[in-house]
């Protein structure tokens, strides 16, 4: 790695470049259950949505985007308030440089501001041996970031004339009370991005 990592809001004008970093996952690989990459504009809109209520990060190195990570609704239901699924991405060609971490740790301080309790990741790995096209290197990543496997969906994703298995993983991050507060939306809480 040549440079430091900086993490920082997301800004929509962003949207072409995370759409880029998440490209060739959608057409080279079965990380994403997607079939066709989402245009910027559409990425744009996906971010907008994310960013009514949750953060949403970049990751920049040497003034380039190089990863991006964000959270999301767990269930539509009110008693699911308190749980999130995540997701990271890091551009292609800069795995093992700390950035997915760097973009984790800063996600999980600033749910924990909000509120959250646990964080969710839906995983894809493969039914059996690693390919081309999936690993089970998420999984590891999440188990080195203190997360547990809770589920494993045998043969429930189709791509590229393969099936793939899919895995729920688990991370407590906060008390569970009997009297627990709602969670806050991330533009209005007490901690801001630059306090973190």
């Amino acid at each position: 790695m040549s440079g430091d990592v900086r993490v920082r809001l997301a800004r929509i004008e962003d949207a072409e470049e995370l759409a880029a970093i998440y490209e060739p996952y959608v057409r080279e690989t079965a990380i994403t259950f997607e079939y066709v990459p989402p245009t910027p504009a559409e990425f744009a809109e996906r971010m907008r949505k994310t960013m009514e209520f949750y953060p949403y990060l970049v990751a920049e190195l040497d003034g380039r985007l190089v990863g991006y990570a964000y959270t999301g609704t767990f269930k539509g239901r009110p008693a699911y308030d308190w749980a999130v699924e995540t997701s990271i991405y890091v551009a292609q060609g800069h795995a093992g440089e700390g950035i997915g971490r760097a973009l984790h740790d800063m996600l999980e301080l600033l749910l924990r501001a909000q509120g959250v309790l646990n964080m969710y990741a839906c995983i894809a790995v493969p039914d059996g041996e690693d390919d081309e096209t999936l690993t089970r290197n998420s999984q590891h990543f999440h188990e080195h970031m203190g997360y547990r496997l809770v589920g494993e969906f045998y043969q429930c994703g189709f791509k590229g004339g393969r099936w793939y298995n899919m895995i729920w993983m688990e991370k407590m991050i906060g008390e569970h009370r009997a009297d627990q507060p709602p969670v806050t939306p991330f533009p209005e809480t007490s901690v801001t991005y630059a306090e973190c």
